[in-house]
């Protein structure tokens, strides 16, 4: 699938180009543009991407503080600035256009879901969301801000892949550490699943395309996608139990939002040296997805990646939202809501209009 891609904010800006980098290191050539768009001038700084910045009339290039009705308002006064940025970006034979956004600022959260209700106005190709959910102890305006763009972006574009800071955060980890972690986990990930069907040298016996994955995600909503890898034998007849196996594990120990395991729709990809993929672990693994995840559109097949040693199984998993661990987020951020809601309060009380301010 030939994507281009859009990081919104600091993190989106991040995992777009950590996308794009593995995309390049592989030799997949699925990402054929990338365009980063912060309000805030320093977060641009260092990126090895095309870059823009909006709104610097309102705020200055100091970005928007986690005000996410302002990164929306400001993404909607500069949405014709940023459309005629993607010349070049969006090409005539690109596949799809993917938004990266972290959910819990404000450039990101407000101007994520605000951008791809235009790209769909004007694009004929299928917009997806990457979005970052905020962890636990990320304060409660950013789990109030995840949650209200979560519903919104989910709205506007034709899936919203999910991914949880939580999910992949190693206790112990500085905070650079855990992001620069989590950026590379998502970037091997992702970038599997939207190279699949570029790779055609070699030749697997069901070969994966762009059509499988936009058909598995046309289930709309929101998705997540897991990921694991295991040594491989030499013959693909001693690999039935290692794919089978090894998608267990990426289902039901490393989804990137976790204690996911019902799905509308799936898609489950292998890829490995065509030498050594079984087909038919390969269709035992699909029909296990299928039997786990209750879905009966359950797709599967190769990725042929030659000289490859290890196989590596993603599983893609498209209309997630009955997903416990999303109901216990917009628990959390419901709570999170009504505690800024009291503290806006408390501010509001202590205001008398008969005294006048300091400064």
């Amino acid at each position: 699938m030939k994507a281009a891609l859009i990081g919104l904010g600091q993190a989106g800006g991040r995992v777009a180009q950590a996308i794009r980098d593995t995309d390049r290191q592989a030799g997949y050539d699925a990402i054929r543009g990338v365009l980063a768009v912060n309000t805030a001038r320093p977060d641009l700084q260092g990126l090895d991407v095309e870059t823009m910045l909006i709104g610097g009339d309102r705020v200055s290039g100091h970005g928007v503080g986690a005000d996410n009705e302002l990164g929306a308002s400001i993404m909607q006064a500069d949405i014709n600035e940023v459309m005629s940025g993607l010349d070049g970006i969006v090409r005539p034979e690109t596949d799809a256009i993917v938004i990266v956004a972290g959910l819990g600022g404000g450039t990101g959260s407000g101007g994520a879901p605000v951008l791809a209700k235009e790209l769909r106005r004007v694009y004929d190709k299928p917009v997806y969301g990457l979005g970052i959910l905020p962890g636990r102890d990320e304060g409660a305006i950013y789990q109030k801000n995840a949650a209200q763009s979560l519903q919104t972006f989910a709205r506007e574009a034709d899936s919203l892949l999910l991914l949880e800071n939580d999910a992949w955060r190693a206790s112990g980890d500085s905070m650079s550490e855990a992001f620069e972690t989590i950026n590379e986990r998502i970037a091997r990930r992702f970038t599997l699943v939207l190279a699949a069907g570029e790779v055609l040298e070699g030749v697997g016996e069901s070969v994966v395309d762009a059509s499988e994955v936009i058909n598995t995600l046309r289930a709309g909503g929101m998705a997540a996608i897991g990921y694991a890898s295991a040594e491989a034998a030499s013959e693909a007849g001693e690999n039935v139990n290692v794919i089978t196996s090894t998608a267990r594990r990426a289902l039901l120990t490393d989804m990137s939002v976790p204690d996911t395991t019902s799905a509308e729709s799936a898609l489950v990809i292998a890829a490995g040296d065509p030498e050594r993929l079984s087909r038919k672990g390969v269709e035992r693994a699909r029909k296990w997805v299928e039997s786990e995840t209750g879905s009966m559109a359950v797709r599967g097949g190769d990725f042929p990646l030659p000289d490859e040693e290890e196989i590596a199984v993603v599983v893609l998993l498209a209309g997630i939202a009955d997903s416990p661990r999303l109901e216990a987020f917009m628990e959390r951020a419901k709570e999170a809501s009504e505690k800024t809601e009291t503290e806006t309060d408390r501010k509001t009380a202590f205001q008398n209009e008969e005294l006048e301010d300091l400064f």
